[in-house]
C-alpha cells in the first residue's frame, strides 16, 4: 500500500479546519478542581497518552501561573491533537515540557500560538517523532517563531536561497572560529526545516535528499573559503597569479563521493570527500609575520583544517562527520593529493570498488575546474573498454556477496535497509553495474543520481521501463524509511527496529495510519518493506547475478 500522510497535518498545512469533534476537550485537567484521576486517565488516553500520570504532570508543570495555565488550556486540544498523531505522544509531551522550561517566555508563547495553530501541530509533529529536532527547538527556542516568519511550510529551500542566507549569517560575525560557529548554526536550522516539511508530508523523498545535499554543498564550500582565507593570512597567497604557474592551475578542490556526490544525501550521512590540488613548488607570497609555505605544504594544511571546521564538535554542535576513506592508500593516505598523483594510483592500482566510487565523483568545493579535470582523466579507468565491459558483473557481485556474508555475521540480513537482500545497495549496483558496463558505449548514462541513471538506461534500451517504475517506487520507499529511521537520534543506523512497538513507531513517521494495535501498525510498513525488498531482489538477481554468465 502507498504511505499516506496524516490527515491532520495534510489539512494544517493547507490551512483547513481539523474537525474538533474526534477528540474531548481536555481543558479541564489545567482547568477544573478537584478533577477525578479517572477522568483525567480518559481524557488523555484519547489523545494516544500510555502513561497519563506522567503526561498530566508534564501539563501541570508547563501551566506555571494562573495566567499562563489559561493561555495553556486555550491551545491544550491543538497540542494534543498533533501529538495524537505522532510516533511517541508521550515522548512528544516530555520534550514539550523541556521546550517550555527551555527559558522562552511561556505566556508569550502560548498567546502566539492561540494565533497560530497550525504551529503548534509542527512542535507536535516534532516532538512526538524526533528527539534529535526536539533538542534543537529547545536548544534555540526562539526558531519556533522563525518556523511561519521564514515561510518554512509553504516555501522549499533553494540552494540560491541557502547561499544568500548564509552568506548574511556570516556577514553578521567577525571573527574566524564566530564564522564557524554561524555555519553550524546554519546547518542546524536547515536540518529543522527539512525534517518539518518531511514529517508534515510536505516534501518529497527526493526533495528531502537533494536539499541536505544542497546544504552540505553551500556549507563546505563556505567553509572551504573560510579556512583558505585563514591560512592566507597566516601564510600568504599566490600574488596577483594566484591561479596558474605557467601553463599549470595552482588551486584545490573538494570531490563529493558517495551519497553526497550522488546528491542523495541521508539525515544522518557521513560526508565522503577527496582532497586534490595542483601545485608546483612556489612558495606563498609571506609578509612581515607570515610563513612562507610550497603548494603542497599549503594545501596539506588546508586539507588538515578544513576537516577540522566541518568535523569538530562546539556548543553549536557539528557540521558533518567526514569519511575520507576513499582516498588514494585510504586511512593510510595523504589527506590531500596532488592530481598527477591521483591520477597514477587509480590508473595503476584501482580497484573495482573504487570505479564505482567515481560514479558519483562531483566537485563541490574549491576551485571546481580541478576536480573535474581528475574526473576527466580517469574515465577510461572509471568507464573500461569493451574488451573488460562483460567483466564487471562477475567483480560487482563479488562485492555484494562480501557484503552479503558480513551483515549475515552481524545478524542483520533482514534489516539491513541500506545492505540488506533486497535493500538499497542492490539497487544501486544495478544502476552502476550497467553504467560500467555500457558507459564506455553511452556516454549519456553517466550520472551520478540513482533515479536519473535508471531513466537514462531505459532511455538507451537497457531497462524496460516496468523495470525502473519498480526500482524506482522502490528506492524512494527505502530512502523515506532510512531518513526516518535516522531522523529519531540523528545516528548513523541502516537498521529497521527490532521491536514491533519501534517498527511501528516508524511507520507512523512514514505516514502510515495507525491501526487498532501497535502489531498492525508495524504490520502496515512491514509488508511494503518486504514487498519492496522482494522485488528488488529479484531484478537484482535477474540483471547482475544472471549477468555473470552473459
Amino acid at each position: 500500500m502507498k504511505p499516506s500522510t496524516p490527515r491532520i497535518f495534510q489539512q494544517r498545512a493547507r490551512g483547513e479546519k481539523v474537525n474538533s469533534t474526534d477528540f474531548p476537550n481536555p481543558t479541564p485537567i489545567l482547568l477544573a478542581t478537584d478533577l477525578a484521576s479517572t477522568e483525567v486517565a480518559r481524557l488523555l488516553q484519547a489523545y494516544g497518552i500510555h502513561d497519563w500520570k506522567r503526561a498530566d504532570q508534564n501539563l501541570q508543570a508547563m501551566a506555571g501561573d494562573p495566567d499562563t495555565r489559561k493561555a495553556l488550556a486555550r491551545v491544550l486540544p491543538f497540542l494534543l491533537r498533533g501529538l495524537s498523531k505522532t510516533a511517541d505522544p508521550d515522548q512528544g509531551l516530555n520534550e514539550w515540557e523541556r521546550y517550555v522550561d527551555s527559558g522562552i517566555h511561556r505566556l508569550q508563547l502560548f498567546q502566539y500560538l492561540a494565533n497560530v495553530p497550525h504551529i503548534l501541530e509542527v512542535l507536535g509533529s516534532v516532538f512526538g517523532n524526533s528527539q534529535a529536532m526536539a533538542q534543537t527547538l529547545i536548544r534555540d527556542p526562539l526558531l519556533v517563531y522563525w518556523i511561519e516568519d521564514d515561510r518554512v511550510l509553504v516555501e522549499r529551500r533553494t540552494r540560491s536561497k541557502l547561499l544568500s542566507t548564509g552568506q548574511a549569517m556570516l556577514d553578521g560575525v567577525k571573527s574566524y572560529e564566530a564564522k564557524c560557529e554561524a555555519l553550524r548554526r546554519l546547518k542546524r536550522r536547515e536540518m529543522l526545516r527539512l525534517g518539518i516539511r518531511d514529517l508534515l508530508g510536505i516534501a518529497t523523498p527526493s526533495e528531502t535528499y537533494t536539499t541536505l545535499s544542497d546544504l552540505a554543498a553551500e556549507v563546505i564550500q563556505a567553509a572551504y573559503e573560510l579556512v583558505d582565507h585563514d591560512l592566507q593570512r597566516q601564510h600568504g597567497g599566490w600574488g596577483s597569479s594566484s591561479s596558474r604557474v605557467g601553463a599549470k592551475r595552482i588551486g584545490f578542490s573538494v570531490l563529493a563521493m558517495g551519497k553526497l556526490g550522488g546528491w542523495e544525501l541521508n539525515y544522518s550521512s557521513d560526508v565522503d570527500l577527496i582532497y586534490v590540488f595542483q601545485a608546483s613548488q612556489q612558495m606563498t607570497k609571506a609578509g612581515k609575520g607570515q610563513q612562507a609555505l610550497s603548494g603542497p605544504e599549503f594545501f596539506h594544511a588546508l586539507a588538515r583544517e578544513l576537516t577540522n571546521v566541518l568535523s569538530a564538535s562546539t556548543s553549536e554542535g557539528a557540521l558533518f562527520r567526514v569519511d575520507l576513506r576513499l582516498r588514494p592508500e585510504g586511512h593510510v593516505g595523504s589527506l590531500a593529493c596532488s592530481v598527477e598523483d591521483a591520477c597514477h594510483y587509480y590508473q595503476t592500482r584501482g580497484r573495482t570498488w573504487e570505479r564505482l566510487a567515481f560514479l558519483k565523483a562531483k566537485p563541490i568545493a574549491g576551485d571546481l575546474r580541478i576536480g573535474q579535470s581528475l574526473i576527466k582523466k580517469l574515465e577510461k579507468f572509471v568507464y573500461g573498454t569493451r574488451e573488460e565491459a562483460p567483466q564487471v558483473f562477475t567483480a560487482i557481485h563479488a562485492l555484494r556477496s562480501q557484503m552479503v556474508s558480513k551483515i549475515t555475521r552481524r545478524g542483520e540480513l533482514e534489516r539491513n535497509v541500506k545492505l540488506g537482500i533486497g535493500g538499497i545497495r542492490e539497487i544501486e549496483f544495478i544502476v552502476q553495474s550497467l553504467q560500467l558496463r555500457w558507459g564506455y558505449q553511452y556516454p549519456s548514462i553517466r550520472d551520478r543520481q540513482t533515479l536519473k541513471s535508471l531513466m537514462k538506461l531505459m532511455k538507451v534500451g537497457k531497462l524496460k521501463i516496468g523495470v525502473v517504475k519498480q526500482l524506482k517506487e522502490s528506492y524512494l520507499f527505502l530512502r523515506n524509511l532510512e531518513n526516518k529511521i535516522q531522523m529519531v537520534h540523528e545516528l548513523q543506523t541502516h537498521l529497521l527496529p527490532a521491536k514491533t512497538e519501534e517498527i511501528a513507531k516508524s511507520a507512523i513517521r512514514m505516514g502510515f495510519p495507525k491501526g487498532e494495535t501497535i502489531k498492525e501498525t508495524a504490520e502496515y510498513l512491514l509488508a511494503d518493506y518486504r514487498g519492496h525488498t522482494q522485488t528488488v531482489h529479484h531484478l537484482y538477481q535477474e540483471i547482475v547475478k544472471a549477468g555473470e554468465s552473459s
